[in-house]
């Protein structure tokens, strides 16, 4: 699963309203030529080759449209009604715009959307030099995605009054005082205007090829130059670069994170917190200055080719604006991004006198090395290779049982879903793969035989799609593991991407890459988990919301299907166990302080999004604090919650950075509730699973 690059999400939250003119108007882009072309190409590609054959026609052009302007102002409080009239009246020209190679349609929306949200943003501004009542008793609702335009100006200004003073309350309610609230949502609205002025052509064409790839469906993608950039580098977990993670701070790119052994971290020279003012490229290359540019501009000129150097202009994070800057000459080498690779952690599970060992191996990502592959690397970095070693190391700790956690894997290679199946089922098909043809091609792996044989788990939520779902999925046929957690997200389509320069032989990036479906897969036991995902055998609680939060949620998702089962043998039958496994769960959870707390924050969460409102009375506001504050006092422990911190009413960037570290720390060191919980599953499958052995053996 990838999520669509709707690169105007980040404004969503701030947008403003009304038609102040007091800021300058943004650029007006433009497109360009090989945006056309790309368009052009991606177009005869989707026609032909997708899975489902979508023409482009004028019902095509219209989802097309719809989809673009939703994009653009999803919370619908960006544009008016009049202006969305306006555009729909060109919805049947899109088609034809992207057959002759004229984009000028999207791109005069795109402008009008830059205006709409400078005119607002100031509108929000203007409205910080009046006070708010908090005594008056009114909402603002929080869900607006199916809410109507506003109708006029005066009904956009009300909608932001609203919004404002909420953003206001919420800052109010976490002990700012006023001219701090002030302060803060005026740079925070100041913030968001000026990124109005840093849109580039790149970023309107990449929103609407999303738009355009949304429409065929919900998997197929548009990736420009540097979305691609990235792709790759997920997938093979490097880059050559200096070993930084950075953030935007107040215009500056900042340093958040050292890479333990990267060039930055091994140079002593840079500390998290300092600032980049200025990058220049060799020993003596001209030092361009950065404060004020975008983000992704400046990693894009960090980055470069192995064993080159890049000099940074620093300013030390203890500096004031007007400090001494230092200069820091790195040479860019090869990272490897170990925290998107497995890893193991052996958890302890008591139970009475007896304490199990189990092995937990968490995997974000189903990756591989493609490049370092195709070239023949005997060492290439893939996920089925690292988890290989990581179950040979715990065979060697002696672990009881095995729980792979796949929360939130969201998928990648379909090769090592297969191959990483094998470690545990051996030679055998793991997934089918039926085409627009309607053939089907049954894909095995070539283990000769399973590299561990003992109790298995797999942990999976909403988060977990794609080559998660295979893996579980074929756990679940095969009888070889349990499966526990939320059902899974249920897309069952494959996707294959295609380079657009090398098919138009183009000598330099300029077209991108399109990731378009081919390909449904299927069970080996002839079901799919398109749309119902994998169902756990063990059930535990969720965060997420499977309205807005899965396959289901999109309109235009392929149905649920069925074909023969393929030809394969179970390697076990967990049917028996199960209700005792159940047993087991639901006893122990219920005498669980920190697991009943956790069905709390989820029944918590999910009457606030049944509500969909938040009061804008004070007096309200604070009876629901000091509720929420008396539950969490009351636990002996509150690390067992969702996120048992209080609300300061602000965003990530406008907390010093070593508090929005600590809070960052804090949650990822809270205790896991439903890990533990799938720890102590699996530990209950090796002592049932081992008594049943001992007794097949007579002793």
């Amino acid at each position: 699963m990838r999520l669509k690059h709707v690169t105007l999400a980040v404004f969503l939250a701030f947008a403003s309203s009304a038609f102040a003119l007091e800021a300058a108007s943004p650029p007006v882009l433009a497109p360009l030529k090989p945006q056309a072309d790309a368009a052009q190409m991606s177009a005869k590609f989707l026609t032909r080759f997708s899975y489902r054959s979508v023409p482009l026609d004028d019902a095509l052009s219209a989802r097309i449209m719809k989809h673009f302007i939703e994009s653009l102002d999803p919370d619908r409080m960006i544009f008016l009604q009049a202006d969305v009239d306006k555009f729909m009246g060109d919805s049947d020209k899109i088609d034809d715009a992207i057959q002759q190679k004229d984009l000028r349609i999207p791109f005069s929306i795109f402008n009008i959307y830059e205006q709409r949200v400078v005119d607002r943003m100031t509108y929000a501004r203007n409205l910080l030099k009046k006070n708010f009542d908090f005594t008056v008793q009114e909402d603002y609702s929080l869900l607006r995605d199916k809410a109507p335009w506003p109708q006029s100006e005066a009904e956009s200004n009300e909608l932001w009054r609203k919004r404002v003073k909420g953003d206001w309350l919420r800052l109010k309610l976490g002990g700012k005082a006023d001219a701090a609230i002030r302060d803060t949502l005026d740079k925070r609205y100041q913030n968001a205007l000026q990124r109005a002025y840093k849109y580039k052509s790149d970023d309107v064409f990449q929103s609407f090829m999303d738009a355009y790839t949304t429409s065929i469906d919900p998997h197929t993608d548009y990736f420009g130059a540097v979305a691609s950039a990235d792709f790759d580098i997920s997938m093979k977990l490097s880059l050559v670069g200096i070993g930084a993670v950075l953030q935007e701070r107040d215009d500056y790119t900042t340093i958040r994170e050292l890479v333990p052994g990267g060039p930055a971290q091994l140079s002593g020279k840079l500390a998290v917190g300092d600032r980049i003012v200025g990058v220049g490229q060799g020993q003596d290359g001209p030092m361009k200055e950065v404060v004020g540019t975008r983000l992704d501009e400046v990693v894009q000129m960090i980055r470069g080719k192995k064993d080159s150097v890049v000099r940074l202009d620093i300013l030390p994070a203890d500096a004031g604006p007007e400090g001494i800057h230092r200069t820091v000459s790195l040479v860019r080498d090869k990272i490897s991004l170990e925290k998107q690779a497995a890893k193991k952690t052996v958890l302890p599970v008591k139970d009475g006198d007896t304490t199990r060992k189990i092995g937990v191996i968490t995997l974000p990502a189903f990756y591989e090395d493609f490049e370092a592959r195709r070239k023949g690397d005997k060492d290439y970095r893939s996920a089925s290779r690292d988890v290989a070693k990581l179950l040979a190391e715990l065979k060697q700790e002696n672990v009881d049982g095995v729980l792979i956690d796949l929360r939130n894997n969201g998928g990648g290679s379909l090769s090592e879903a297969i191959d990483m199946t094998g470690l545990f089922v051996g030679k055998g098909p793991v997934v089918q793969q039926r085409y627009a043809d309607g053939k089907v091609k049954v894909e095995s792996d070539d283990f000769p035989a399973p590299v561990w044989t003992g109790p298995v788990g797999v942990l999976i939520n909403r988060g977990s799609a794609s080559a998660s779902e295979i893996f579980a999925a074929a756990i679940q046929d095969y009888g070889r593991g349990v499966i526990i957690g939320e059902p899974s997200f249920g897309k069952g389509t494959v996707q294959t991407v295609v380079n657009l320069d090398e098919e138009a032989q183009n000598t330099k990036p300029k077209f991108g890459e399109l990731k378009l479906t081919v390909a449904q897969f299927f069970r080996v036991n002839g079901g799919t988990t398109q749309l119902v995902g994998v169902t756990p055998d063990i059930s535990l609680p969720g965060l997420s919301d499977p309205k807005t939060f899965g396959e289901a949620s999109y309109d235009n998702a392929l149905p649920w299907a069925q074909i023969k089962p393929a030809n394969y043998t179970p390697a076990g039958n967990l049917g028996a166990l199960l209700p005792k496994l159940q047993k087991l769960h639901d006893e122990r959870v219920k005498a669980d302080p920190d697991f009943q707390r956790f069905l709390e924050d989820v029944a918590d969460l999910k009457a606030q999004r049944e509500k969909g409102v938040v009061s804008l009375n004070e007096a309200e506001r604070r009876k629901e604090l000091k509720a929420r504050t008396d539950r969490l006092k009351s636990r002996a422990q509150s690390d067992g919650g969702v996120d048992s911190a209080e609300d300061d009413g602000l965003q990530s960037n406008e907390r010093s950075l070593s508090a929005d570290i600590a809070i960052e720390n804090a949650r990822k060191n809270a205790k896991d509730v439903l890990l533990n919980e799938a720890t102590a599953i699996v530990a209950d499958q090796a002592d049932l699973q081992g008594d049943g052995l001992k007794k097949q053996s007579g002793n």
